[in-house]
């Protein structure tokens, strides 16, 4: 969807940002923001760039930098932290080859730590876009990221 149907779509009220940035995000096929969906975003809702800017940049679910088709956050919060999630992340990095913060030569997988996921209950936890894998082992890692790899 182009940035002008998103903005479109949207009131011309400063409530509306967030859900502007997660849409044009959502509609990059790098899963970013470029420095034209912000001013474009400023532009619409009469907001100083300077304030999308620190509004983009202050949330961690957005990225002002491409990412991969398929987006790793491993949870660091303290029970995820007790139950395992340093195995996790060492796991990814294995599997990847790449490290936190990057992206795969292919453009397929980008790693990013996550304060928190909200899923306690199933730590240590993963989120791939939107979907959590939780009760991580270093096999259900690989099984994930190999179904992915398919397509899957």
């Amino acid at each position: 969807m182009s940035v002008e149907k998103i903005l479109n779509q949207y009131g011309r009220s400063g409530d509306n940002l967030l859900a502007i940035l997660h849409d044009m995000q959502d509609a990059s096929p790098e899963h970013y923001l470029s420095d034209g969906d912000l001013r474009a975003a400023a532009d619409h809702l009469g907001l100083a760039y300077s304030f999308v800017y620190g509004v983009a940049t202050f949330y961690t679910m957005y990225s002002l930098k491409p990412r991969g088709r398929f987006l790793i956050r491993v949870c660091q919060s303290p029970p995820c932290h007790l139950l395992g999630s340093t195995t996790v992340a060492r796991e990814l990095m294995r599997l990847l080859g790449i490290g936190f913060g990057e992206t795969t030569a292919d453009k397929r997988f980008t790693l990013e730590m996550s304060s928190c996921l909200g899923v306690c209950g199933v730590a240590p936890a993963m989120m791939v876009n939107y979907r959590v894998y939780g009760n991580l082992t270093p096999e259900l890692i690989a099984e994930v990221i190999a179904g992915l790899r398919r397509g899957k």
